[in-house]
């Protein structure tokens, strides 16, 4: 990858950070919400825009005001397409848009600010693209099986703010993308070699970048301030108090408030017991950005 290629990639890097696909399973999900849609498609669409050319590739090819010159070919062994007028072209190692205007610069002899399409038709050359928090995100060769890791270690390995989940982006019958989700730390840490799956051609694998959230945990616990934790590790509020080094002697556990501001800034309070947790007669509350947590004191 040359240092345009990475560049482009780098750019596309940037634009990733905003990239939070919602959760699916390890399964083919096609209710997925438009949100989701949207960011598929974008990973698509990037796949496409910077997939390089290769032999078997089937190209069709089109040239506004000149028809005769539009054609569907597939890629020689030795990486050239015939075409009419122009003959022998040579056309590995070309994305989409450089073939555009390569075959545009060669005909110019022929018509003038000539608008050439090229749509790849079929996708023989096995690559994968790589992208977000990994060291070397770019595309790919896959040669025979290879697994998710050992792609990854291609790419470099993962980066420090790497999300505990990873989503691969694998288009099906009939043109439709699925999601497959993978924990990340079920993966490494605990060894579950079943997400460590086989890779297709075209396969993209988005690492989404992980950022720290902070949790505002005051009262009586033993070390009251600001708690961070990374979005993806979504704690809940017991994990928040134990953090925060647990409950003081004089905490009241029925007293615990989360005072939260909703998406219009109004703010919203919740009374919690946590004895009604622990006891499991209610589930454990999820806390979000910005939420602040306050302990009472008892009063007995």
């Amino acid at each position: 990858m040359d240092k345009v290629e990475f560049k482009r990639f780098n750019i596309f890097f940037v634009f990733l950070l905003v990239c939070v696909l919602f959760g699916y399973g390890l399964s083919q999900d096609r209710g997925v919400p438009a949100e989701a849609q949207e960011m598929q498609k974008a990973a698509r669409d990037y796949f496409i825009r910077e997939y390089v050319i290769g032999p078997r590739d089937l190209l069709e090819i089109k040239v506004f005001e000149l028809p005769e010159f539009d054609n569907t070919v597939r890629v020689s062994e030795d990486g050239s397409i015939t075409l009419p007028l122009l003959g022998n072209v040579q056309v590995r190692g070309l994305t989409k848009e450089k073939l555009e205007r390569r075959l545009a610069e060669l005909l110019e002899k022929y018509v003038k600010n000539a608008q050439v399409s090229v749509f790849i038709k079929e996708y023989q050359s096995s690559r994968v693209a790589i992208i977000g928090a990994v060291e070397r995100p770019g595309m790919y060769e896959l040669v025979g099986r290879q697994t998710l890791l050992q792609m990854i270690s291609q790419a470099g390995g993962f980066k420090e703010n790497a999300a505990n989940e990873i989503y691969i982006l694998r288009e099906g019958e009939g043109g439709v993308t699925a999601s497959i989700r993978i924990d990340l730390e079920d993966l490494l840490l605990n060894g579950n070699q079943r997400l460590n799956i086989p890779l297709q051609p075209n396969d993209v694998i988005n690492v989404p970048v992980d950022r720290l959230i902070t949790i505002y945990v005051f009262g009586q616990v033993r070390n009251p301030g600001a708690i961070q934790v990374k979005m993806s590790k979504k704690i809940t509020l017991l994990q928040a108090i134990a953090q925060a080094g647990g409950l003081s002697e004089n905490a009241s556990k029925r007293g615990v408030i989360v005072k939260r501001k909703d998406k219009s800034g109004k703010e919203i309070n919740f009374k919690i017991n946590l004895n009604d947790i622990i006891k499991g007669k209610r589930k454990d509350l999820p806390l979000q950005e910005g939420d602040v947590v306050i302990v009472q004191e008892s009063i007995f």
